[in-house]
């Protein structure tokens, strides 16, 4: 199998990182462990300590659900933006945004605000990939923005509503922190989860998130750098 991270262009020519194409043996492949994606973003380790990734530069649409804290979608926007990747948060919130967005990027505009139905044209392209980040309340309205190639979704739900059956059946992935016993079992439900998992949502610590695409459950624990918890403060379930 061969990946290859090409040039990956941000705001105003700025250039993320360039590697070699990686090639192995079709022999080898069983030794490879993607838990959650292919290369992209660190969300946190596993029960044993392994980093888990996820994928958001994808030439196919890709759409992720997190029913949990702002806090945890901040850390996802910045490893995102770390990565290459022009974000753009669209929130009804914008001053718990600001801090995270003047900081990130070392004042390029990596991380961009805008008001709930106003997203622009971003021009996703592979050398210049694109993380919506859609932070709109309870109800998010259907974006005028949506997943395409090399432009991936992730709304934020802090917890269920009536869009939420909605969200969880069109998402490729979606993550679950710590949510009301009733909450679980709708959840549950949707996403086929089993009795021992749909049990241990209302009991999940801060940072640690069930996430499900498909067949594949993984828990995992979102801890801050030291860079990250001086900005965000550290991983905590209310916002």
């Amino acid at each position: 199998m061969g990946t290859a991270a090409g040039s990956a262009r941000g705001l105003r020519g700025l250039f993320g990182p360039r590697h070699a194409g990686h090639t192995m043996a079709a022999d080898d492949l069983g030794a490879l462990s993607l838990p959650v994606g292919d290369d992209g973003v660190v969300i946190g380790d596993d029960a044993e300590g392994r980093p888990q990734i996820v994928g958001f530069h994808r030439s196919t649409p890709y759409d992720v659900l997190l029913i949990g804290g702002l806090w945890t979608a901040q850390v996802l926007a910045l490893r995102a933006a770390g990565t290459g990747a022009r974000v753009a948060v669209e929130t009804g919130r914008s001053g718990a945004w600001t801090t995270l967005a003047q900081a990130a990027g070392a004042g390029l505009e990596c991380i961009t605000l805008h008001d709930v139905g106003r997203v622009p044209p971003m021009g996703a392209t592979v050398g210049s990939p694109v993380v919506v980040v859609r932070d709109c309340g309870m109800r998010p309205p259907r974006g005028r923005v949506v997943s395409s190639p090399w432009q991936s979704v992730l709304t934020l739900l802090p917890y269920l509503s009536p869009v939420a059956p909605r969200l969880l059946r069109d998402a490729t992935l979606v993550g679950v922190q710590r949510v009301s016993p009733q909450e679980a079992e709708q959840i549950g439900r949707i996403l086929g989860l089993g009795r021992a998992e749909t049990d241990a949502l209302p009991t999940l610590a801060d940072g640690v998130t069930l996430w499900v695409s498909g067949r594949e459950r993984h828990w995992v624990m979102t801890s801050g750098t030291d860079a990250e918890t001086g900005l965000l403060g550290v991983a905590r379930r209310m916002d």
